[in-house]
């Protein structure tokens, strides 16, 4: 069964009032490469190194990705980086997004940097102590009281575990406003020593973004957090993650994560929604991570919905490639553009391995 998160429930305690979604921001840093283009510099680097090469090659071209982006142009990614390196580029390019991200958000939510009370900074691409809200936050103009909450490890599940966590801070003390911020920055750990077909794989999916989100129990919004949940799947350790090593991190990535979410997701999702006392009927529309195109074939089939309904988790997967954890919320911005439906279940999958569902519900 799936784990009840009691905190966040339509049966909340008299007097609660649930967390509401008043703006959302999305940022990607300015090298955009074609996926045809990043599979020429794939070959060039890997295909005389690695036999398998040219039998793998074929995932830049079936993985639903037309355009991505980097922080860096391709030439830094063609030579090998130490973990030092690594670190720095991480460092300066997740602070540039985590600034515009945030900023856009503040904006869209009509707050300003100095009303935020709390701070939630989810990133799993790399290490930043102090941490990423604390290095931007003389620029933002955060208050010196600002209460800073930095979650690691959640990887592609990072945005919508940022989320539920914001939504429960922001109940937990009525009226205080709560910015999410979610920075992932997956080109630097792509790796040029690591010859295996995880690796190659994850050269062709990942990319780098960031999102955020601006919360505050009480308000209407555009939507109100209704319940959320999560799963973990016993034993599933090694189907997603990353090794880390003094070059820096690398992939752990399971050929296993389409089947194993077509057998599991849908089953583990409704458990979710029945703790909150919803069915999967009363869900108007899922929005889910793109992980990759056999991914969302996969969430279709297991959560029983019609062919090609994902439609805008495979535009995005087609602009910008699969960010890890930021990559939910530029699914949720274009349902919010084209008019959220009553009820939206945001779903994601992540290491441990595991998956969160949060219930959103469009604003009166």
């Amino acid at each position: 069964m799936a784990r009840k998160c009691g905190s966040i429930d339509p049966r909340r305690s008299q007097g609660s009032e649930p967390a509401a979604l008043l703006g959302i921001g999305t940022a990607v840093p300015p090298h955009q490469l074609d996926q045809r283009e990043i599979a020429t510099i794939a070959r060039g680097l890997f295909a005389e190194r690695y036999p398998d090469f040219e039998r793998l090659v074929s995932v830049f071209y079936t993985a639903g990705i037309v355009k991505r982006h980097m922080i860096l142009p391709p030439e830094w990614y063609m030579q090998e980086r130490d973990w030092p390196a690594r670190t720095e580029a991480y460092m300066k390019g997740a602070e540039a997004l985590f600034i515009e991200a945030a900023e856009q958000a503040l904006d869209a939510a009509g707050v300003q940097a100095g009303e935020v009370d709390t701070v939630v900074t989810v990133s799993s691409t790399g290490i930043a102590t102090p941490s990423l809200e604390a290095r931007v936050a003389g620029i933002m103009g955060f208050r010196p009281d600002v209460s800073r909450v930095p979650v690691f490890g959640l990887g592609c599940a990072g945005g919508a575990a940022g989320l539920s966590l914001a939504a429960r801070l922001a109940e937990a003390r009525p009226g205080s406003t709560v910015l999410m911020v979610t920075v992932e920055i997956c080109s630097v750990a792509f790796r040029l020593d690591e010859l295996n077909k995880a690796n190659i794989v994850a050269t062709a999916l990942f990319a780098d973004g960031a999102a955020a989100a601006v919360l505050r129990s009480g308000d209407q919004g555009i939507c109100q957090i209704e319940g959320a949940g999560e799963h973990t799947w016993p034993d599933t350790l090694n189907i997603m993650g990353w090794n880390v090593d003094p070059t820096g991190l690398g992939v752990i990535f399971d050929r296993e994560i389409p089947p194993f979410a077509e057998r599991h997701f849908g089953p583990a999702i409704a458990d979710i929604l029945a703790d909150m006392g919803l069915a999967m009927a009363d869900i108007d529309r899922f929005c889910c991570h793109p992980g990759g195109s056999k991914v969302i074939l996969a969430l279709e089939e297991t959560l029983a919905l019609e062919r090609r309904a994902l439609d805008h988790e495979r535009a995005v997967l087609a602009d910008y490639g699969n960010m890890s954890a930021p990559t939910v919320f530029f699914v949720l911005e274009r349902l919010i553009r084209a008019g959220l439906p009553e009820r939206t279940a945001l779903t994601a999958l992540g290491p441990g391995f595991s998956t969160h569902c949060l219930s959103l519900v469009r604003a009166a």
